[in-house]
């Protein structure tokens, strides 16, 4: 009989972008209609969708072997799980989001000290208690089960604890940030049984492995080029590669095929370098993973 491995897959926001990089990494997860137990094209593995605030309850108390969830709902819960792979993808941006401390644009309050006997909003109560009790300031902290921003705007809370990626919704609520308490990040994490077990071990490793190629072959493009010789000293110049370019000889020519990986972000820049050194035939093309 096959082992199971028993996956879980954070519901809402993250839902979506976490099948699309399982997609991308080699499985293919079909969510059907409101079942939250979602098929997936790997017979050693069985899926199931929950919030990411309760996915590392769900993984400590072995009801999940390995699930995608926050940094933040981590430490959150004081979960004791097996932290396997960072992995940094939402569905705004691919960087960490931030926990931060937030008051109205004219609130006198400037920093933590100024919060003292003051009351604070948010989803993440038990981590932001911590946080004010380990610098001896006296909060009220309050849970909030979303529009947090409404809370300090409405006069309901004097502050509000909330996650941002771009700050936009804070700043479009008339909110200005005092205070960063932690930078967050989905994990990979693994109860810790379950990492005991060879066969699931080794199948953990993988579904690391893989996600975390493609992850990076999302950051990185292709990059192919035909280059004069006498030109090729300044374009591998201008290519920051992640290792030395592949440079093959044209077939009776003085001229090279030069293949290289690149960082997308600096792509609309380079390009047009490459062109005015006698860089010709520019090629761009996606990477599926980079491992």
């Amino acid at each position: 009989m096959t082992l199971k491995l028993k996956l879980g897959i954070p519901k809402g926001s993250l839902q979506n972008a976490t099948i699309s990089l399982f997609k991308r990494s080699g499985w293919n997860i079909n969510v059907n209609g409101r079942s939250y137990f979602p098929e997936i094209d790997d017979e050693e593995i069985s899926c199931a969708i929950c919030r990411a605030q309760e996915m590392p309850r769900y993984v400590q108390d072995g009801t999940l072997d390995v699930g995608l969830t926050g940094k933040d709902w981590i430490a959150e819960n004081e979960s004791d799980v097996h932290m396997v792979a960072d992995l940094i993808y939402s569905k705004v941006s691919a960087r960490p989001a931030r926990w931060v401390l937030a008051v109205p644009y004219d609130s006198p309050i400037r920093t933590l000290s100024d919060l003292q006997g003051k009351t604070i909003a948010t989803e993440m109560t038990n981590f932001t208690r911590r946080y004010f009790a380990e610098r001896k300031i006296a909060v009220t902290v309050e849970f909030s089960w979303g529009a947090t921003e409404a809370k300090v705007v409405s006069g309901l809370a004097d502050a509000i604890v909330e996650v941002t990626e771009t700050e936009s919704t804070i700043k479009a609520h008339g909110l200005r940030i005092i205070h960063e308490l932690m930078q967050t990040n989905t994990q990979l994490i693994v109860n810790h049984k379950a990492w005991q077990v060879p066969e699931k071990k080794e199948k953990i490793k993988q579904m690391a492995l893989l996600l975390q190629g493609a992850l990076r072959g999302e950051q990185l493009v292709g990059l192919k080029m035909n280059v004069p010789k006498d030109k090729m000293e300044q374009v591998v110049n201008l290519l920051p590669s992640l290792n030395a370019p592949t440079v093959a000889t044209l077939y009776q020519s003085e001229w090279f095929s030069v293949e290289s990986m690149v960082d997308r972000s600096v792509m609309r820049d380079l390009i047009p370098k490459l062109i005015k050194v006698g860089a010709e035939g520019i090629i761009e093309y996606p990477l599926n993973k980079v491992v």
